[in-house]
């Protein structure tokens, strides 16, 4: 059995890796996380709820997970705070498939901000700049997780932030309990796959 995972661009790649260390020690039995990779945003809302109903219709997939970044999703959310808007985002494109085993997910507002969860991970040069990020899903839109990883890379490091290399590497490094503990919206995602993984195994 698996749990067929959607996302937007090829440096969601490890991101499997990352949800099975939090979800397989409370599993009994293992289950499978395989990404699916949309090739950009807009290939993913074209195409994500046909793709969808034909992987559900496949006798060993469990569920199917849908992932985007808030940041650059391109939906026209409501006015309200974050929770209102990731609700309202969910139950749209949840709808768009109409199966109780497919659910939709955002990373708020990027999957970096999952990474300023845990300062320590980065190189030595950047842990005093990124010490104090105790709620890193509240880094929006007017200065995303990435454009402040990005420049810290280029001002303390004089290199480029490689999000496939550099991203790779960091999210290795993080504890998922860690960035479960600071991040409300990524607690939700991790605790629907593990939910997902149960059922499957009963």
């Amino acid at each position: 059995m698996r749990i067929v995972l959607f996302v937007e661009g090829d440096t969601e790649r490890y991101l499997p890796d990352f949800f099975t260390r939090w979800v397989h020690p409370k599993l009994a039995s293992p289950i499978a996380i395989k990404p699916v990779n949309f090739r950009g945003v807009g290939n993913y809302m074209k195409d994500f709820a046909k793709r969808a109903r034909l992987d559900l219709e496949e006798p060993e997939v469990t569920a199917v997970v849908g992932l985007i970044d808030f940041y650059g999703s391109g939906l026209n959310y409501p006015d309200g705070t974050i929770q209102k808007q990731y609700g309202w985002a969910k139950d749209e494109l949840e709808k768009q498939v109409n199966s109780a085993r497919f659910r939709q997910h955002f990373a708020v507002h990027e999957t970096e901000a999952w990474l300023l969860s845990d300062s320590s991970i980065f190189p030595r040069a950047l842990v005093p700049e990124l010490a104090n990020n105790v709620n890193p899903e509240t880094i929006n839109s007017q200065n995303p997780p990435s454009h402040r990883i990005k420049a810290l890379y280029h001002q303390k490091l004089n290199k480029k932030y490689k999000k496939p290399i550099e991203g790779s590497t960091l999210f290795r490094k993080l504890n998922p309990d860690t960035a479960y503990a600071s991040c409300p919206h990524l607690k939700l995602l991790l605790d629907d796959l593990l939910a997902l993984s149960r059922t499957a195994a009963r």
